[in-house]
């Protein structure tokens, strides 16, 4: 699907004068082709009409914008990137970043991030934007992970948000003697105890390892993994998961905690809304981040993270440069990331967001993080043969922990394989 985004005839709005003040005044000028992948209605509208007021900043400039539905445009990206280059280009952060950083395909970016509003503002996602020491691209959307709760169980047997895992396995008891399992999942799909293994992993050994592991440098026979799902089977053992998981997708596994079966889930942000719509109020659920294991380690978090990139091949770079340095702009990234738009969470520290309590506790957790580090989930992070199988050795060990050592030795073989 093909549009071109000419100047149009909106008023300038406050947010896009503020924009102009930080995104430079020089007009530009030639072509500036845009490639998408957000083809669903609601992004595509929101990256349209922020292209659309980058426009009226640029009138001489001439946009032409292509949108490629998702899963279509992950099968071409490396083809376009090649052959006839775009100027400015969505896509991934992180590992899932690498393939095109390593094959000279995305252009190194380090430039914008020395300067001082992209430094200071976007200091908690540059960890993700960045391989060997040199940054890749800009992120313009993500959204947090933690651990939503019954705050009226919690309340009811007089249980606090746990900031450390023996307090964690505490609470855990205490819910399990009162007839209410700890956590709800469904992992008939896989991924979701990839959550559960990423935080697991990251708060048993911090950012630096887990992505080391993602990369295929550590072996999954090593002590160090054992000891994450060392902590992990005690969870298990405990009883603090919703029994037959297997058999549940994540939304079937919602009502478990909708009934009070079950008090907490390790979810995305995204889970908030089928959660209100079954019925829960705000007095009724809350969110908290996933408390510490070893003490020491830097808290980092999962937030997967959408991306722009400029194409080593691109004709227009300067203007392409302009553009990202406008997307994290924090008018934009306030105007682009609201409730009516992409509904997620800036990625400037300086941004406002939404009136909505799960939206501000994420902020202020993900943009205060800059040490911890920002992990972009489970299959996302790995390549795909590597993500598939291991999410399959997860949920196996959540069902029968007595078989970790089968899982782990044919989880090493698969990474001696996909990573030669």
């Amino acid at each position: 699907m093909r549009s071109t985004l000419k100047a149009s005839a909106l008023a300038l709005t406050a947010a896009l004068a503020a924009s102009t003040a930080f995104a430079g005044s020089h007009s530009l000028s030639g072509d500036l082709k845009i490639f998408l992948d957000t083809s669903n209605p609601a992004p595509r509208a929101t990256m349209e009409a922020m292209i659309g007021r980058f426009q009226e900043m640029h009138p001489d400039l001439n946009i032409e914008t292509t949108v490629i539905d998702r899963e279509a445009y992950k099968t071409q990206i490396r083809n376009f990137l090649t052959a006839d280059a775009p100027d400015v280009a969505t896509w991934y952060a992180a590992n899932r970043m690498r393939p095109y950083v390593e094959a000279g395909l995305f252009e190194d970016v380090s430039d914008l991030w020395a300067e001082p509003e992209i430094a200071d503002n976007l200091a908690s996602t540059k960890g993700a934007m960045t391989i060997d020491g040199k940054q890749w691209g800009v992120p313009y959307t993500y959204y947090q992970w933690g651990i939503y709760y019954r705050k009226d169980l919690y309340d009811q047997y007089g249980l606090s948000e746990p900031t450390n895992f023996d307090e964690m396995k505490s609470n855990c008891q205490t819910l399990l003697d009162n007839g209410v399992k700890c956590y709800t999942i469904g992992t008939k799909f896989l991924w979701t105890a990839g959550g559960w293994f990423d935080y697991l992993n990251l708060r048993t050994h911090g950012y630096d390892f887990h992505m080391e592991m993602a990369a295929g440098d550590v072996a999954w026979t090593d002590d160090r993994v054992r000891e994450t799902f060392a902590n992990w089977r005690e969870l298990i053992d405990m009883g603090a998961y919703v029994d037959n998981h297997q058999n549940y997708s994540w939304q079937e596994a919602l009502p478990f905690m909708v009934n009070g079966d079950a008090a907490a889930y390790l979810m995305g942000n995204f889970a908030v809304a089928p959660l209100r719509e079954a019925g829960l109020t705000d007095d009724q659920l809350d969110f908290y981040q996933f408390p510490a294991i070893t003490e020491g380690v830097a808290m980092a978090e999962d937030a997967p993270t959408d991306t722009f990139h400029i194409p080593a091949n691109a004709n227009n770079k300067e203007a392409a440069r302009e553009f990202l340095r406008f997307v994290v702009s924090a008018d934009e990234q306030t105007v682009i990331n609201n409730g009516q738009n992409l509904g997620q969470l800036p990625v400037n520290a300086s941004a406002s967001i939404d009136d909505d309590k799960f939206l501000e506790q994420g902020f202020a957790m993900l943009s205060s993080n800059s040490p911890g580090g920002v992990a972009q989930f489970f299959d996302r992070d790995y390549p795909a043969e590597m993500a598939a199988e291991a999410m399959q050795g997860f949920q196996e060990f959540m069902v029968f922990p007595d078989n970790l050592d089968d899982i782990l030795n044919r989880l090493e073989k698969v990474r001696e394989r996909v990573y030669k």
